[in-house]
């Protein structure tokens, strides 16, 4: 039997980035809400993040997937599941800074972003850390150069996602609301499954 799980968490809130800049002036333009509807598909990397907090998902990870559950479907969002969600609400965990003051969070690599949209043809990414880009991509290049590629093309992409681990990895639908705040860069989002 389907059922509706929120994928928000329920103190912190999923956002949404955007490429424009902030510069709205008219209260107005802020009222409008849009919602999208995706095939969702959860990429599971949670096991690797235990040995590895700085992982980068891989095309080969990606692959791997869809040998279990088939190609992944014409205009999904595709959520990368890592389980960081469950470092909430310890702020510090969660931004995932240690000691040295090093970044240490999983993540997004290029090459599995290019292949999701170049190749599947995915509508939207999402995951459960603050960035785009694993800490170990983001330190390599000196630049969240997966979020950029994600933005540059004009993809959705939802940040701080929850609940993953109750979503089944292929099949279930996902829901995402926002704002439309003309020239945002990032919104705040409402995001729900309909999962089995």
């Amino acid at each position: 039997m389907p059922m509706k799980l929120h994928l928000s968490g329920t103190k912190k809130r999923s956002s949404l980035d955007q490429k424009n800049l902030i510069g709205c002036d008219d209260i107005k333009k802020m009222v409008i809400t849009n919602y999208k509807k995706f095939p969702l598909v959860v990429i599971d990397i949670s096991e690797k993040v235990k040995h590895n907090a700085r992982y980068a998902v891989t095309v080969d990870d990606i692959k791997e997937y869809e040998q279990e559950y088939g190609p992944i479907p014409d205009g999904a969002f595709v959520a990368l599941r890592s389980d960081w969600y469950k470092k909430w609400p310890d702020i510090n965990a969660v931004s995932g800074i240690d000691e040295e003051g090093k970044e240490n969070a999983p993540g997004w690599s290029l090459e599995a972003l290019e292949y999701i949209y170049k190749v599947r043809n995915a509508s939207a990414n999402g995951h459960e850390t603050l960035d785009t880009d694993s800490s170990q991509v983001a330190e390599e290049h000196q630049d969240l150069i997966c979020e950029r590629y994600v933005l540059e093309n004009e993809k959705i992409q939802v940040e701080l996602l929850a609940n993953l681990d109750k979503v089944t990895p292929a099949g279930a639908v996902i829901l995402v609301s926002y704002p439309r705040i003309e020239g945002a860069t990032g919104l705040p989002a409402r995001v729900w499954a309909i999962t089995e």
